[in-house]
């Protein structure tokens, strides 16, 4: 019996990997005018893309087990596959939006100052 080696299909092979436009320039949304200019936009987590940098980030082993179990969670029980570099940037994400937004009563504002 020959052994047959198993290669990636074209929908692995040929994925995006880069994030789709979240407004079409044409649309009503596109030309609107931002509220508040002042402030800097908070990039929106991003996916499978090649990244430009790098940090090291160590965990507790409670707070990796905590990662996995929401991922796992996530894939269960929404469907949502996604590695942990993912999920952490869009938790990162998720906490920039809502600093810029809440200012002083951020969560991450509370959760920092103990």
């Amino acid at each position: 019996m020959a052994k047959r080696a198993f290669l990636p299909g074209a929908s692995e092979l040929f994925r995006p990997t880069e994030p789709a436009p979240a407004v079409a320039p044409d649309s009503p949304a596109a030309a609107a005018p931002q509220e508040d200019a002042a402030q800097p936009e908070v990039p929106v987590a991003s996916g499978r893309i090649r990244h430009d940098h790098k940090i090291t980030v160590y965990f507790s082993e409670d707070e990796l087990n905590a990662l996995e179990d929401a991922n796992l969670l996530l894939r269960r029980s929404h469907g949502i596959r996604v590695d942990r570099g993912r999920l952490v940037r869009t938790a990162v994400s998720l906490a920039l939006r809502e600093l810029q937004r809440a200012g002083d009563d951020a969560e991450i504002v509370r959760e920092l100052r103990g």
